[in-house]
């Protein structure tokens, strides 16, 4: 599975993510482990819009997008 995901999180996090879904396929799905395959892909915050609003210019994800290193001015800059 592709996980799109906001650039700056941790190897920790992604390794923990990882698990955590690996875990839920084997079990929901009766996956093999070794079979669960998950691609991180890390999108700039001008890439990708929620609710019709870039992620780089949402006042109420201002605050997760400079957290996590996104691009351009929010509204709360």
């Amino acid at each position: 599975m592709r996980v799109e995901l906001l650039p700056g999180r941790t190897v920790d996090q992604r390794r923990r993510f990882a698990e955590l879904v690996t875990d839920a396929a084997v079990e929901a799905l009766g996956a093999r482990r070794q079979d669960v395959r998950i691609m991180f892909e890390e999108v700039a915050a001008d890439f990708v819009a929620n609710g019709g609003v870039l992620a780089s210019e949402d006042a109420d994800r201002a605050g997760q997008v400079s957290r996590f290193g996104g691009s351009g001015a929010t509204a709360a800059d």
